[in-house]
C-alpha cells in the first residue's frame, strides 16, 4: 500500500519526479539541518469522503474547520487565515488550547480570525478569509458542509467516517493540501519517537487494558458507554502500548465508535485493567459504592484516570501540537492508574 493512499497516483508520481530531480545526498556532503524537501509538483488529487479534491497550485491562503486541523499548519510553521475557536478544554475562553497559543507565539504571528462553531461551521466567516484551500481531514463534516465550503474553496475532508481520522491521517492529508507532504511525514516521526520514549519510560503500561468509558451521569449507572477502537482516544492507547478489553474489541467490529454495555454484565469487564472517563470525585464515589460497578476489579483498585473539562482533559484526543504538551502528564496518570492497586 502506498504511504499516502489519499494521493492519486499521477500525485505519487509526480513526487516521485521531484525527489528524483533533487538528486541523492552525497555521503561526504551531509545535508544541512534546514535541507528543502522536494517540491511538490501541482496538479495533485486528494481521495475523501466525498469524492476527490483537485489543487492546481500550492496554497497561500490556509483556512481549517473543526477540531484541530489548524494545529497541522501550525506545526509546519504555516498560520492559517482563519481557524475554529477552541470549544472545548478552554479554560479562559480565549478560544485557545494553549499549545496554540504558545505556537502562535513562537511563529509571532498574531491570532486569526476564530470562527465559533458552537452552532455548525460559519460559512460565510470562511468566506471571509478568502481561502485557497480548507482544511478539515478530522471532521464531522456533512455532504452540505463539503457542498457549501466546496464553493469558497477546494475541501481536504476526512478519508472514512466522520471524526475518526487518526491524528497521523490527519497530518498527512492536511500536509497534502498545503503541499508539504514531505514536511508532513517528518512531524509525524517526530512524534511517534516522543511517544514510543513516553511509553518506554512506563514499561507498566505495555499489554495492559484500557477501556474509556464516555461522559458517564453519577445518578444513572445503569448502563455503560464506551469508546471503540474506531476512536482516536482508544486508537492513541494502542500507541502507548496498550490494548483494548474484549468488550471494546467485540464493539469495534460494528464500526461504530461507541458501545455500551448494561451495569448488570459488568463482570464482563473484569478483563479492564484501567479505567479513563471524564468526571469528578463525585462519580468516582458512586462507581466505588454502586452494587454493580463496585465490583468492576479496575474501579475496585482505584485504576481510574478522570479527565476534566480542561486543557489537560484533552490529552486524551491525540493532536499535532497537543501530544507534546501533555504526553508525559497523560502517560504518568495512565501508569499510576495501572499500578494502582499491585500491592
Amino acid at each position: 500500500m502506498p504511504a499516502f493512499p489519499f494521493l492519486s497516483r499521477r500525485a505519487l508520481l509526480a513526487l516521485g519526479l521531484a525527489s528524483l530531480a533533487a538528486g541523492p545526498a552525497l555521503a561526504d556532503d551531509p545535508a544541512p539541518a534546514t535541507a528543502a524537501a522536494p517540491a511538490q509538483v501541482y496538479p495533485i488529487e486528494i481521495s475523501h469522503a466525498f469524492g476527490t479534491t483537485v489543487l492546481t497550485e500550492k496554497p497561500q491562503r490556509v483556512v481549517t474547520v473543526n477540531w484541530a486541523n489548524h494545529e497541522v499548519p501550525l506545526a509546519l510553521g504555516v498560520v492559517p487565515v482563519g481557524f475554529a475557536a477552541a470549544n472545548f478544554g478552554d479554560d479562559d475562553g480565549d478560544g485557545l488550547m494553549p499549545w496554540v497559543k504558545a505556537r502562535l507565539d513562537e511563529l509571532g504571528a498574531e491570532v486569526p480570525p476564530l470562527f465559533d462553531e458552537g452552532d455548525g461551521i460559519d460559512f460565510e466567516a470562511v468566506a471571509a478569509t478568502r481561502p485557497d484551500v480548507i482544511l478539515a481531514a478530522h471532521s464531522g463534516l456533512s455532504q452540505s458542509d463539503y457542498d457549501i465550503l466546496s464553493k469558497i474553496a477546494p475541501v481536504v475532508a476526512y478519508p472514512g467516517q466522520p471524526w475518526t481520522t487518526e491524528w497521523r491521517e490527519m497530518i498527512r492529508m492536511n500536509s497534502a493540501g498545503m503541499g508539504m507532504v514531505a514536511e508532513g511525514e517528518a512531524l509525524i516521526a517526530d512524534l511517534d519517537a516522543r511517544i514510543a520514549a513516553a511509553a518506554a519510560a512506563h514499561p507498566v503500561l505495555q499489554g495492559k487494558t484500557a477501556l474509556f468509558v464516555t461522559h458517564l451521569d453519577p445518578r444513572d449507572l445503569s448502563r455503560i458507554s464506551f469508546y471503540t477502537d474506531n476512536d482516536t482516544r482508544v486508537r492513541f492507547f494502542h500507541d502507548l502500548g496498550l490494548q483494548s478489553p474484549g468488550a471494546v474489541i467485540e464493539a469495534s467490529a460494528t464500526g461504530r465508535f461507541a458501545g455500551e454495555i448494561s451495569a448488570e454484565r459488568i463482570d464482563d469487564l473484569n478483563d479492564v485493567d484501567i479505567v479513563v472517563t471524564y468526571g469528578t470525585q463525585t462519580l468516582i464515589d458512586r462507581l466505588s459504592t454502586h452494587l454493580l460497578t463496585r465490583r468492576m476489579g479496575a474501579i475496585s483498585r482505584q485504576s481510574i484516570v478522570l479527565l476534566q473539562n480542561d486543557p489537560q482533559g484533552t490529552a486524551a484526543h491525540p493532536t499535532p501540537l497537543g501530544i507534546p504538551w501533555v504526553l508525559d502528564d497523560y502517560v504518568a496518570a495512565l501508569a499510576a492508574a495501572a499500578e494502582a492497586g499491585a500491592d
